[in-house]
């Protein structure tokens, strides 16, 4: 009885560690090299040098560096932009609605990065007066809009009171 009972425990782990060997076998998920945006072929052909010939005839090991591919392309990189490419806000698109806006917003004392900025925000806070939303739905949107513009600065302001201004000043100016 204690003999059987060996052997199926016997046969049970050789079954574990067979499971656990096979999942950890290799067949490895993981990269093992950098994607580059060309697409190479390589092709080197093993050519013996002197020092394998002679490592073969000493019969000693040659100590060769590895191989490398011979075509060995360099990867592609992004090229900068020119620095012309960023230019100053352009003003003269903006209608006589736009400007009325952002100045207002400025005398309320909130400045924003660029003006896209300010007139998405007035245009969200339009269309949820157009849609009957409450102030308390808007707050929530605009507050967080105001807060990621890179030049708000919440040591000067908290995010709900420039989110206000935003709703108070579009519904004044923006929404008629």
């Amino acid at each position: 009885m204690h003999r059987t009972r060996g052997k199926v425990i016997g046969v049970v782990v050789g079954i574990a560690a067979t499971g656990l060997l096979a999942a950890c076998g290799n067949n490895d998920s993981t990269a093992s090299s950098t994607p580059t945006l060309s697409h190479t072929t390589t092709t080197a052909a093993a050519a013996p040098t002197s020092a394998s010939t002679s490592a073969a005839e000493t019969g000693q090991p040659s100590q060769q560096a590895p191989e490398t591919p011979a075509d060995t392309a360099t990867p592609e990189r992004p090229q900068p932009l020119p620095t012309n490419a960023i230019t100053p806000e352009d003003t003269s698109k903006l209608t006589d609605k736009d400007k009325k806006f952002l100045d207002a917003l400025k005398a309320a004392g909130v400045t924003p990065s660029t003006s896209d900025i300010a007139l998405s925000i007035g245009t969200y806070v339009c269309q949820g007066v157009a849609a009957n939303a409450s102030d308390q739905d808007l707050m929530t949107f605009v507050s967080a809009m105001a807060g990621s513009d890179p030049s708000f600065d919440p040591a000067k302001m908290p995010v709900e009171k420039a989110g206000k201004i935003y709703i108070d000043t579009a519904k004044a100016t923006y929404c008629q």
